[in-house]
């Protein structure tokens, strides 16, 4: 029977009869990234079942949910919730495909909306160190995780209008305040000011941070002189006239410059990969990196 015709059927079975799938797709599990999910799973129990097809011998083989199936181990679980599908293998791999490569599957949080659902659960705890270690991170993360539902008034207005280009620029400009309220207030000032339609970008907000905390801004490299007219070679067809001087809190239309130390090195996939697995956006460079330290030093701790 084909998998879109078969009758699914929801059951609750032990979960040494389920097996995985020799020929699954997903060959290597980080076992680093399988710990939030089993930390999760210990704290709710599963909350997607693991979708599996009968094998006979009253068994499953895993269709969708091989990390669920292997963080409920982990986790200590003995029965979880599973729905029973008919399906060839050529039909499972199938399956698999198309719930990975994000075809309306699942959709990311905005970053916003995360941080106060964090914050909520936080708020539960009688400190910031309980709350982290229900989740089973460090206080830091909670702190990073928390801080976009910790904006100013001010600062939340401007990014409900559209005048800053991120959540995490909007969190940047609360650390400028942080660091120096009569800088901050002198920018976000600025900002209100924009003509409908523009808005401020993450570099200008990381460029008064970096100035304030004492590290130069970035700037560009200084353009090779010209050449004598008569060594001037031809101009490639895909040349472009620099673009005329704008305001600091314009954006130009080109991609930040990437930061030497993360972007330029990584690919820019496995980038945007460890972001959503730590619920960071990827534009936050400077988070992203503090996070991963963070976590690396936890797991050497545990």
């Amino acid at each position: 029977m084909a998998f879109k015709d078969s009758t699914p059927r929801f059951d609750i079975v032990d979960i040494d009869r389920i097996d995985a799938d020799p020929t699954h797709i997903r060959q290597n599990i980080n076992e680093e990234t399988l710990k939030g999910l089993t930390n999760a799973v210990a704290k709710l129990g599963l909350i997607h079942p693991i979708v599996v097809r009968p094998a006979g011998d009253n068994r499953y083989v895993v269709i969708a949910g091989e990390r669920r199936r292997r963080a409920a181990l982990q986790a200590g679980e003995s029965r979880v919730p599973v729905i029973v599908r008919e399906c060839t293998e050529d039909e499972a791999l199938e399956v698999r495909v198309f719930e990975n490569i994000g075809l309306g599957v699942r959709s990311a949080l905005e970053p916003r909306e995360m941080s106060n659902a964090v914050q909520r659960i936080a708020e539960r705890f009688a400190s910031p160190e309980e709350a982290a270690q229900y989740f089973g991170r460090a206080p830091t993360w909670l702190a990073q995780a928390t801080a976009a539902a910790n904006l100013s008034e001010k600062v939340t207005a401007l990014l409900d209008s559209g005048k800053i280009s991120s959540t995490s620029t909007a969190v940047q400009l609360e650390k400028l305040a942080r660091k120096n309220e009569a800088k901050a207030e002198s920018l976000i000032e600025q900002i209100e000011q924009l003509p409908e339609g523009e808005k401020v970008s993450r570099k200008v907000v990381a460029d008064v941070l970096a100035e304030e905390a004492g590290r130069p801004r970035k700037t560009e490299e200084p353009a090779a002189p010209p050449a004598p007219p008569q060594a001037a070679a031809p101009v490639a067809a895909d040349t472009q006239t620099p673009a005329a001087a704008s305001p600091p809190w314009e954006e130009t239309g080109q991609p930040d410059a990437a930061p030497a130390g993360v972007r330029a090195k990584v690919n820019p996939g496995k980038v945007k990969l460890v972001a959503e697995l730590l619920g960071l956006s990827e534009e936050d460079e400077e988070s992203l990196l503090a996070r991963l330290i963070d976590e690396y030093l936890a797991l050497r701790k545990a």
